[in-house]
């Protein structure tokens, strides 16, 4: 969602370092799932709870700040648009990243009988995944702006997006 909002806000060309960053931090998270990291962590019944909650506490702190944001105004070109480095620090630190890569990761076989092959290929669809994704979010933006623009549509699609992401935060906590 930051993808659209930053294309949205700064047009597709200014937007596209900073969604290299969200990218290759999307990147670093499956490089660090697809070697056991999380695997690990999770391990531990009382710091995967732990993660969890800290992992929903976050995301519904994500769903307010959507929710009550501003409607977008156009950006003028002397301000700074969002570098790479919070795109990268923003995708690592991204709870739902970590668990959903782990969830496709784990619960997928591509190739049985070879460990090895079954975690590249399965490193090469979620990567190509991962650019896809944010390229179609990006998209999105920069083809919506004019619209999140107005308060009213601005109000209704952030309040929208509020109530998915709170979704995706609480759904898994009634397990």
């Amino acid at each position: 969602m930051s993808a659209l909002a930053v294309s949205a806000a700064f047009g597709l060309r200014r937007s596209m370092v900073y969604v290299l960053g969200l990218m290759l931090g999307t990147g670093a998270v499956l490089v660090a799932v697809a070697t056991g990291l999380i695997a690990m962590l999770l391990s531990l019944p009382a710091f995967g709870r732990v993660l969890i909650y800290a992992s929903a506490a976050y995301i519904l702190y994500l769903a307010w700040q959507i929710a009550t944001a501003p409607p977008l105004e156009d950006q003028p070109a002397d301000v700074a648009s969002p570098s790479f480095t919070p795109g990268f620090v923003l995708a690592v630190a991204n709870p739902k990243a970590w668990f959903a890569i782990a969830a496709v990761f784990t619960a997928s076989t591509l190739a049985a009988g070879s460990n090895t092959l079954d975690a590249l290929l399965k490193v090469a669809v979620l990567a190509a995944m991962i650019v896809v994704i944010h390229l179609a979010w990006v998209f999105a933006g920069a083809s919506l702006s004019r619209y999140l623009r107005d308060p009213v549509i601005s109000r209704i699609a952030n309040v929208a997006f509020a109530l998915v992401l709170a979704a995706t935060a609480v759904l898994p906590l009634l397990r």
